[in-house]
């Protein structure tokens, strides 16, 4: 059986997905013709239904959770992994709140942008584009601050500019719960032994990258533009940990969590749907 699959080009999917891609694991009949894509795109083709099996984010399962469930393999979650928001001029927090200030952001549906929404709900004025575009227009004053995910964390004092807020720094103080970022659904409509297959395979992907870290070395750097060695693990080890195994039961609370909090703010719709497979 041939499933589509989309991920996204960014290090820490590409270790977590190598091991499947490239057939160094049992994958029970399964084939994979596989979509790699920014996180906002994946986002945007989950609302269509395009693929079968996709990474997104979570703010954006709450559009598209009558079509996917989420799988318990995959998911990045953790601890001190969040969202920076970023200025290159000094910037408090309380500007930020006002709503006066034009921010970046890497996407309407991301959850960062929830998390702003959620830390800064009167700031309104913000401008969606591609997440590594944003270190660079936050630097030639295009905006007054920056919504920075992925290696841009690693990379942004580097070029000169400065912290605002961790958003998840921001979400733990509130919640004492990790901070859900992406995670890998897949069709309701398909099988539930299909569901299952895949979900244990996803599970034996990171398990294997886990066990055989040099695996993954080329395809993760094929993809990894200019980022040097040192940023394209430190981003693989912030972003995949024991969740991306298996969300178990902190890490699906703290998801429940996420939607439970976005619903009362009016943030995302209510949806009756169930999240997690059985």
């Amino acid at each position: 059986m041939k499933l589509s699959l989309g991920f996204s080009p960014c290090p820490n999917d590409c270790f977590i997905f190598d091991a499947l891609v490239h057939g160094r694991i049992d994958l029970e009949g399964l084939e994979f013709e596989t979509v790699l894509a920014d996180v906002e795109a994946l986002n945007t083709a989950a609302f269509a239904g395009e693929a079968d099996i996709t990474k997104l984010s979570f703010h954006a399962y709450a559009y598209c959770a009558s079509k996917y469930v989420l799988l318990d393999a995959g998911s990045a979650l953790g601890n001190n992994c969040g969202p920076l928001l970023i200025s290159k001029r000094p910037i408090t927090f309380d500007e930020v709140a006002s709503g006066d200030l034009k921010i970046a952001i890497p996407g309407k549906y991301t959850t960062a942008n929830f998390l702003l929404g959620l830390a800064c709900p009167r700031a309104l004025d913000k401008t969606p584009m591609i997440f590594s575009g944003i270190e660079a227009a936050v630097l030639e004053g295009r905006f007054d601050a920056g919504l920075i995910i992925h290696e841009s964390r690693f990379t942004y004092e580097e070029r000169g500019l400065r912290k605002i807020i961790d958003l998840g720094e921001f979400w733990e103080a509130e919640t004492g719960r990790p901070i859900p970022l992406g995670g890998i659904v897949i069709r309701r409509s398909l099988p539930d032994e299909v569901k299952d297959r895949v979900n244990r395979a996803i599970r034996r992907s990171v398990e294997y990258a886990f066990a055989n870290r040099d695996a993954s070395r080329a395809y993760v750097r094929a993809h990894a533009q200019e980022m040097s060695e040192e940023v394209m693990f430190k981003h693989v080890d912030l972003y995949v940990n024991q969740y991306s195994v298996d969300l178990g039961h902190e890490g699906r609370r703290a998801v429940e969590l996420l939607f439970e909090r976005a619903t009362a703010n009016g943030v995302i719709p209510a949806s009756t749907a169930p999240l997690f497979l059985d």
